[in-house]
Order: C-alpha cells, then sequence, then structure tokens
C-alpha cells in the first residue's frame, strides 16, 4: 500500500509539471499561429508564395525578444511537425503544447484553404508574406 501511495504521489507531481510546462506566452502563440498559418500556405502549394526564413526569424525575434528564442520556437514547431508525420525528430526540442497548438491552426487554415483556395490562399498567403514569414515571386 506505501509503495502505490508512492507511485500515485509521484504520477501526480510528474503530471503537475508537465500541466505547468505545457503553457504558452502569449507571444509564443502568436507566433506559432502565424508559423503554422504560412506552413499551411505552402503544404497546399498556393501559387505565388515560398517561405522566406529570414523574414520568419526576425519576426519571432520581435514577438519573443531574440533570434535564439524564435529559433527554439521554430525548432519546436520543425519537431512536432516531424513526429506527426512520424518521421525521425530531436526529442529536446519536441513541445507537446507546441504540437497541440500548431496542429489546430493548421487544421483550421488548412480547411479553409481545401473549402476556398482562391480566397484563402490570398488573404493567408499575402498575411503571412506581410508579416515576413512569405515572399511572393
Amino acid at each position: 500500500m506505501k509503495i502505490k501511495l508512492t507511485v500515485i504521489a509521484l504520477l501526480a507531481t510528474i503530471a503537475a509539471g508537465q500541466a505547468h510546462a505545457a503553457m504558452l506566452t502569449d507571444a509564443e502563440a502568436t507566433f506559432l499561429d502565424q508559423l503554422a498559418t504560412a506552413a499551411a500556405v505552402l503544404e497546399q502549394r498556393c501559387a505565388g508564395y515560398e517561405a522566406d526564413g529570414a523574414g520568419g526569424v526576425q519576426l519571432g525575434a520581435r514577438l519573443l525578444g531574440s533570434p535564439n528564442a524564435a529559433m527554439a520556437m521554430v525548432g519546436a514547431f520543425d519537431a512536432a511537425i516531424k513526429a506527426h508525420d512520424g518521421s525521425d525528430y530531436d526529442p529536446q526540442k519536441f513541445r507537446p503544447e507546441v504540437s497541440e497548438a500548431a496542429g489546430k491552426t493548421f487544421k483550421r487554415v488548412r480547411a479553409e484553404l481545401i473549402s476556398d483556395p482562391d480566397r484563402a490562399c490570398a488573404e493567408y498567403g499575402d498575411s503571412s508574406a506581410a508579416l515576413g514569414l512569405l515572399r511572393r515571386y
């Protein structure tokens, strides 16, 4: 019985730590939403847009306070994509809260891109380009 209580206490401590760690700041959530939106535009092959890596890092640095913080979020987003696809990823970069939030945004934007591609590609592509995540070609 004592072992069972110890295990329950340990699991409760771990779960509480994970729940606390599973919070995105407002700036992280904003940047992640913008990354996932731009990724959906590229995934749906909206004509006239390509990734702007330098612009994305600059945007992230403005929102998150440094280029390192921006790159860390890009790395977490990359790990989330790879984990979702079943590819190898760096588990140290994986953040479940990033995966969950990015997945929700991506699904929502992708559904709009599929249902009304002309309007959604223009809307999401242009807004991502204005933010610096994408560029027009």
